[in-house]
């Protein structure tokens, strides 16, 4: 599901991978129990070695939905940030003794930093803050080093979130959307202690991949925050000031899925569609 090379992949040559895998008990099983994992390794001679598994949650929250994997990854000052979602479990993501519906920050090599936040409870080991459903884009300010994210609603009410130390995020206590066949989810759409979203999507417009552009090619989008949408099939440029949205637009619309959105090494725009399965680099018009 996502992947990235370290911030000094030309000297270590770490590459990271997301990924669903099953448990070790079920390789064997028609049926698996499965849970996202992060792994890192190195590629020489067109092979994968040096292979190790730096993040994996326990077996009780591995299950055979297909629901809600919910990974992108983030380097920071020798940290790796990156989110799990609740796999479809709904109130899980607010136990924080279970591995789903939270987002982690582990030290590039997988040990746990002791500076994380400190919770009530027994929190399992990374965790950065809970009440998660399932974020498909994760991305850091340029400038400020914000970290934020967008996260899949229910039917409704995608969010775009500023991912703080500690935090909830308040899943599935406080929606903006419904179950799938319209009923309640809750009644609440905001509560005390629960961290509301910067800007949310209703009716959903299916968020996946976003990067803050950060090239010399298109200067008056400087810092504005790229969403890409699966259902919707666009792409939306976010202005963000002292971390509150003051505008969007729609920059490209009905293209396909987009699966991700990223800035290049020479600051054109490339976009990774799947449905079709395209990659597409956007020029300044001229």
């Amino acid at each position: 599901m996502e992947v990235a090379l370290h911030p000094e992949y030309g000297q270590n040559g770490w590459v990271y991978l997301g990924l669903s895998e099953p448990h070790p008990e079920d390789l064997e099983k028609k049926k698996k129990r499965v849970m996202t994992a992060v792994h890192r390794g190195r590629i020489k001679n067109h092979k994968w070695v040096d292979s190790e598994v730096i993040w994996r949650g326990r077996l009780e929250d591995y299950s055979t939905s297909g629901a809600h994997f919910g990974t992108r990854f983030v380097f920071q000052d020798g940290y790796l940030f990156f989110p799990v979602g609740e796999r479809g479990g709904n109130m899980k993501a607010q136990d924080l003794e279970r591995a789903i519906g939270k987002f982690y920050r582990i030290h590039d090599d997988g040990r746990i930093p002791a500076d994380n936040p400190k919770f009530d409870g027994t929190a399992h080991a990374g965790t950065w803050s809970y009440g998660h459903r399932n974020p498909q884009g994760v991305a850091l300010h340029p400038v400020t080093g914000d970290l934020w994210s967008t996260e899949h609603g229910p039917r409704g009410g995608d969010e775009l979130n500023l991912i703080k130390p500690g935090k909830n995020y308040g899943w599935p206590v406080v929606t903006l959307g419904m179950n799938y066949d319209g009923t309640p989810i809750t009644d609440l759409t905001e509560k005390e202690g629960i961290e509301n979203p910067v800007t949310a999507w209703v009716p959903s417009i299916a968020v996946c991949g976003l990067d803050f552009y950060k090239g010399k090619q298109f200067p008056k989008w400087e810092n504005d925050l790229l969403v890409g949408a699966l259902k919707q099939q666009e792409i939306r440029r976010v202005r963000i000031e002292k971390q509150k949205v003051i505008s969007q637009e729609v920059i490209m619309k009905d293209i396909g899925r987009v699966r991700d959105v990223a800035t290049g090494p020479d600051g054109m725009i490339y976009v990774l569609l799947n449905s079709p399965d395209q990659l597409i680099r956007l020029i300044p018009a001229q």
